[in-house]
């Protein structure tokens, strides 16, 4: 049986109120959550960003689920310092945390003044970020002088096990690449046919670990409401990179989408007042090869979703078996 997440978003929703909606997830019977990693909203309407990683360890006291968070250790953060925090987490909460460690967006990594590299140089900087974080999981003492720089540093309170590293990829080529260093996949709802092609990728060049899917979906009682939903908060996420990696503010991402409509929110947000149709849509995702789905709902009110998934969506999925 799949595990069915529950995706929390920061930049959409205050920090007090997503640890409220993740706890009434797991009281609805939501199997796990993850989380994004930012520190700007991707629209001034989404108009929030609380820090992922004081609110997971908030998370992860307070209810039983585990947990992983979407980041991106090597401009915004130091290698060593998602290691060390991300061992903190795994060592309080062993085998409930998981992260994915990806090359960024310069909405995120622009704060800190440094120049924004070319995609090439800084996947090739997630490569050495990942061996530093798996090095100082590992408990050994680090010094690496490369894109990023490390010296003499120690996590002194080693994870065991140590949290698994998921590559998140959009493209089959990060896919491919991937396959070399990641403890799984994690990617967001495309077309069938280009799922198929990354999970193959994946798969091919010895990829080993979970398939994890974050869906983006809009429900609401009424369609139009549902869709009134989607455009309001996701309008701004509906573009193929480069523009999702090189934007620098929600202003900016808000200025390319004034003019997104229904029909353009519809292929990136499944959206329908009928919770039939989303239990299909999810089912046809399992049928892919998925393991876990996280249903990222794009609205900012996430009790209506919550109660109408956990009663007539949920227990549908528990009857797919994984692919």
């Amino acid at each position: 049986m799949a595990a069915i997440g529950f995706h929390a978003s920061h930049e959409q929703i205050s920090p007090g109120q997503l640890l409220k909606d993740v706890q009434r997830a797991e009281e609805a019977g939501f199997d796990a959550a993850m989380c994004s990693d930012h520190i700007e909203p991707w629209s001034a309407r989404q108009g929030h960003s609380g820090f992922a990683w004081s609110w997971l360890g908030a998370a992860l006291a307070t209810t039983g689920l585990r947990f992983g968070v979407v980041t991106a250790p090597g401009q915004r953060y130091h290698p060593a310092i998602i290691a060390h925090a991300s061992a903190t987490l795994a060592s309080m909460f062993p085998g409930r945390f998981w992260m994915a460690p990806g090359s960024g967006e310069n909405m995120n990594e622009h704060v800190t003044g440094d120049p924004w590299p070319l995609k090439e140089t800084r996947q090739q900087r997630l490569e050495e970020c990942v061996d530093v974080i798996r090095r100082l999981h590992a408990g050994e003492e680090v010094t690496h002088h490369g894109l990023v720089t490390v010296e003499q540093a120690r996590i002194w309170d080693v994870p065991s096990p140590p949290p698994p590293l998921i590559a998140p990829a959009i493209s089959v080529e990060t896919a491919r690449r991937a396959a070399g260093w990641a403890d799984g996949l994690v990617t967001v709802n495309q077309p069938a046919e280009k799922l198929t092609e990354m999970l193959a990728a994946y798969r091919a060049e010895g990829g080993k670990g979970k398939a994890v899917l974050q869906i983006h979906l809009s429900w609401a009682p009424r369609e139009e409401d549902a869709v009134a939903i989607a455009l309001d908060q996701w309008r701004s996420n509906v573009f193929a990179p480069p523009i999702p990696w090189d934007l620098p503010t929600a202003a900016h991402f808000d200025g390319v989408s004034a003019d997104v409509g229904e029909a353009q929110i519809r292929k990136s947000v499944n959206v329908s007042a009928s919770l039939d149709r989303h239990v299909q849509w999810l089912g046809e995702y399992l049928d892919l090869g998925f393991d876990e789905l996280y249903l990222h709902f794009v609205g900012q009110e996430q009790a209506p979703f919550i109660d109408a998934f956990a009663d007539s969506v949920l227990p549908q999925l528990r009857k797919v078996p994984v692919a």
